[in-house]
């Protein structure tokens, strides 16, 4: 079953070039994105499909981390990070596009797949599915604003 998902937009005044590498600079994640608290990474070698690492994030004032993995990776166009949380499997997306005013439009998409619920399991699930995700959104928003701040001073 599926949980609500986000969809975010952002444009950037960067090259497509320079968005995928700070989205893909794992091991400064924690210097570019203000809500990451610290990186561990858990693999050698560049990004790419099996690429792991362990991020930790303050969400309603306690730290939290989560293992990441990279599912699918096309350099400079596209990348699915999944993470493994209990019964919860996240997926996160970002889709970098050419704009046709020369920067780049990347796209973020934000969910989570969890088994079927019933009954007060799901009442309960899907009231915590709509609190996490409105915090996600803000802290996506974040992401967002710290990748075209990097990705302009990059090049």
């Amino acid at each position: 079953m599926s949980t609500p998902r986000i969809g975010l937009t952002q444009y950037i005044d960067a090259s497509p070039q320079a968005v995928w590498a700070v989205v893909s600079d794992v091991g400064a994640a924690a210097d570019i994105l203000s809500g990451i608290d610290a990186v561990e990474l858990l693999t050698d070698g560049p990004y790419g499909v099996g690429t792991r690492w362990r991020e930790t994030r303050t969400m309603f004032g306690m730290k939290d981390t989560m293992t990441m993995e990279v599912a699918e990776s096309a350099p400079g166009y596209r990348t699915v990070v999944l993470s493994p949380v209990g019964d919860l499997l996240y997926r996160t997306e970002f889709t970098l596009r050419p704009h046709p005013s020369g920067g780049t439009e990347l796209a973020m998409s934000f969910g989570a797949d969890q088994p079927p619920q019933t009954g007060v399991k799901a009442l309960a699930a899907s009231l915590l599915a709509r609190m996490g995700l409105r915090a996600a959104q803000k802290s996506m928003e974040q992401d967002l604003l710290d990748i075209a701040a990097a990705a302009r001073a990059w090049g």
